[in-house]
């Protein structure tokens, strides 16, 4: 009897065993037949524009066997071979093209994809393409590859030492530094595209002079070198634009900054009674620190768009300022938190230096949403010569003693027409019922952000950087 019950014993564990060995031997096998299931994780890769000479980011997709055996890809290629504006990786092997691929029961294998854009004549934007070929059990899949590529004027630690002009027949991509040097002005011409590096701050010692119109085509616009999906909409991408103290006589017209670390930072007036800077129809948009940052310097801004910034919007120390039909506003969202308010005033700087501040705010927004803030300004006084005024005014804020406000709106919502947090859609012109339509005061600014015609002849001019057409 006991030998019995061992006999049966070791006979289980035998079927066990060769269970197990069977499923085993039957998983390490290859499935070959040709309705094998293979699936990718992309049938398309697309590189937004790639500057020549600079190259990608790399991107990658998975090749997932989904059978309950092993399968073997008989070949991936790279169609274009040697001649493709494309690398590939295979599994951690560089390579044009690879035999004999083995991917477990269940399992999956990565591909990572590269371009690099030699130079041509073109100055248009221009599409490379190519596929990756992967076979299998008598099979054939493709993984299509595009890449949009832009000739360009590459420039690394250049300095400017006389007056020049650029235009927009190629964009400039900028590495290191840019330094517009004391008595040379660097104009920038309608249509001007200026991609800035991670370490490629725009340093104005002399005089910048933007001269954009008001069509998208036509604006100048300041932004990162990174155009793909990932980093293309990255705040603090780059490190923005600093207006040293020995600059003047600034003119910015038409002009978006975006994805900067800090938008503008400008330090100490010119001399005489001229502005350091003159803003017009400009845009500060998704900056990871403060958009405008000012030091006892001197700024005039109309029909300007200052939004979603990671600290203070505009942040004035000192100085002497007028803001005309200004929207000011931060909203958090996926790439921002708004936790800072948008408008900050002080009379010392960051040292604890004292100066004399003078800022006049007309017929501007200042209002922020989905952040831990009650209060949009933040206004401090240490010495005399202090004077804040608002009027025509559309503010969330408990107010401040420090400041006067005539005619302004307090705590409503000024209704823009489109602000979707969780798509990062941003749309700030002005729905039909929002209490800033025909509630400003005639300043003389006859267009808006868009050059639209504000409609002063027949109404009052509407609150913020939009005119309701």
């Amino acid at each position: 009897m006991k030998y019995t019950s061992f006999g049966n014993a070791f006979l289980l564990i035998f079927i066990s065993m060769l269970f197990i060995c069977n499923t085993s031997c039957r998983k390490d096998s290859f499935i070959k037949n040709s309705d094998a299931l293979l699936f990718t994780s992309a049938d398309t890769l697309h590189f937004d524009t790639v500057f020549t000479t600079v190259g990608s980011v790399v991107q990658s997709f998975k090749i997932f066997n989904l059978n309950d055996q092993q399968l073997r890809i008989s070949q991936l290629t790279l169609s274009g071979g040697n001649n493709s504006v494309f690398k590939i990786n295979a599994n951690g092997v560089p390579g044009n093209s690879f035999t004999n691929l083995d991917i477990a029961a269940h399992d999956s294998i990565y591909v990572f994809v590269s371009v690099t854009i030699n130079p041509q004549a073109a100055n248009l934007p221009f599409i490379e393409q190519d596929s990756i070929l992967i076979e299998y059990n008598s099979n054939t899949k493709y993984v299509q590859l595009d890449a949009y590529g832009q000739n360009a004027n590459f420039l690394r630690n250049v300095s400017i030492s006389k007056d020049t002009a650029w235009n927009n027949e190629l964009p400039f991509v900028i590495s290191g530094c840019l330094t517009v040097n004391s008595g040379a002005t660097l104009t920038i011409n309608k249509g001007g595209r200026i991609y800035s590096h991670a370490d490629a701050p725009v340093l104005i010692n002399g005089t910048l002079h933007i001269a954009g119109e008001q069509f998208d085509s036509t604006r100048v616009v300041f932004t990162g070198d990174r155009l793909d999906d990932d980093y293309k909409d990255l705040p603090g991408s780059w490190p923005g634009i600093f207006f040293s103290a020995t600059s003047s006589n600034n003119i910015l017209q038409y002009t978006t900054i975006k994805n900067a670390l800090q938008g503008i930072i400008a330090q100490s007036s010119s001399p005489g009674a001229a502005p350091k800077i003159i803003l017009q129809q400009c845009i500060i948009n998704n900056i990871l620190d403060a958009g405008l940052s000012a030091i006892n310097t001197s700024i005039n801004a109309e029909n300007c768009l200052i939004t979603n910034c990671g600290a203070a919007n505009i942040n004035l120390q000192g100085g002497r300022y007028n803001f005309i039909h200004c929207t000011v506003a931060s909203y958090s969202n996926a790439l921002l938190n708004h936790t800072s308010p948008v408008l900050v005033i002080r009379d010392v700087d960051e040292a604890g230096q004292q100066f004399a501040l003078e800022a006049n705010f007309s017929n501007s927004i200042f209002y922020g949403e989905s952040g831990l803030l009650d209060d949009e300004m933040d206004i401090q006084k240490q010495g005399t010569a202090f004077t804040v005024n608002f009027e025509n005014v559309l503010y969330k804020s408990a107010g401040n003693p420090l400041a006067s406000f005539t005619n302004c709106i307090q705590n409503q919502d000024p209704l823009f027409e489109n602000i979707d947090v969780e798509n990062n859609l941003f749309d700030f012109h002005l729905q039909s019922s929002s209490p800033c339509i025909d509630a400003g005061k005639d300043m003389g600014i006859n267009v808006d952000l868009d050059g639209n015609a504000r409609s002063i002849s027949v109404n009052s001019p509407d609150i913020g950087c939009y005119e309701l057409q």
